[in-house]
């Protein structure tokens, strides 16, 4: 099983878009994929039409009261199951704070379902937390979007410097360009120049497009209702590299 984090410490920047249309494209290459949506605004429950809402709230899941097999939603999509966010996951990082190794308590719940799925996706919340450390703790990739801003890149920087000083020697951080719009001349430079800098950053470039945006309109992947597209291109280039590191 391979567990895949799209996390940014930035709100903002494309992370639900991306962990929805990577797991739909995953689903679509035959591997039994799963969505864990962790933010409690609930934006990958919503994409796929399933209630955010979760029985016994955060307290119930952390304490293992609930079992995650027991919770989990079909979508309309083969191969594609979700895990729906709740409300009460605003309080995850204290109400993980309250077990013993709060940080592997995440990769304790995922364990039980290795035999059931391939590829699990955690769609995460912004920021720096104790929820943040057990997702790292429990997942292969970060999967991490920016923006071809200042701010965005300063991010990045903090996210490498947090890996390193944390000895994650485990995940492999994936970052991309999301959101960029080249008619800016910003945006262009900054994907130049951090191309140099930054080796690591993966060639797909997955851009700020209308169609993307209708997702929130047509609740679905991108690929759920559009077949061609510069974006959709761009989103099954980002699977390409994604999936290309499964092998190694």
């Amino acid at each position: 099983m391979t567990i895949i984090a799209t996390y940014n410490i930035k709100g903002g920047v494309g992370k639900t878009s991306t962990a929805v249309n990577i797991a739909f494209l995953a689903a679509q290459n035959n591997y039994k994929t799963l969505v864990w949506d962790l933010d409690p605004q609930g934006a990958s429950s919503y994409y796929f039409r399933i209630k955010p809402k979760v029985k016994g709230g955060s307290k119930d899941l952390i304490a293992g009261a609930r079992e995650l097999d027991g919770l989990i939603k079909a979508t309309d999509f083969e191969n594609l199951d979700l895990l729906p966010a709740d409300f009460s996951f605003r309080n995850l990082d204290l109400v993980l704070d309250e077990r013993k190794k709060p940080t592997q308590r995440l990769k304790k719940l995922l364990a039980p379902l290795t035999k059931e799925y391939d590829i699990i996706v955690l769609d995460c919340p912004p920021n720096i937390s104790l929820l943040s450390e057990a997702i790292f703790e429990a997942s292969d990739f970060l999967l991490s979007p920016i923006i071809p801003t200042p701010l965005s890149l300063r991010t990045l920087e903090q996210l490498k410097k947090y890996i390193k000083d944390n000895n994650l020697k485990h995940i492999k951080l994936l970052p991309f360009f999301s959101m960029a719009d080249r008619r800016k001349k910003m945006h262009r430079d900054i994907i130049e120049s951090l191309a140099e800098k930054h080796p690591d950053i993966l060639a797909s470039i997955i851009p700020y497009a209308s169609d993307i945006e209708r997702m929130g309109y047509e609740r679905m992947p991108l690929l759920g209702y559009i077949k061609k597209s510069r974006s959709v291109e761009a989103y099954q280039s980002l699977w390409k590299e994604v999936s290309s590191f499964f092998k190694q």
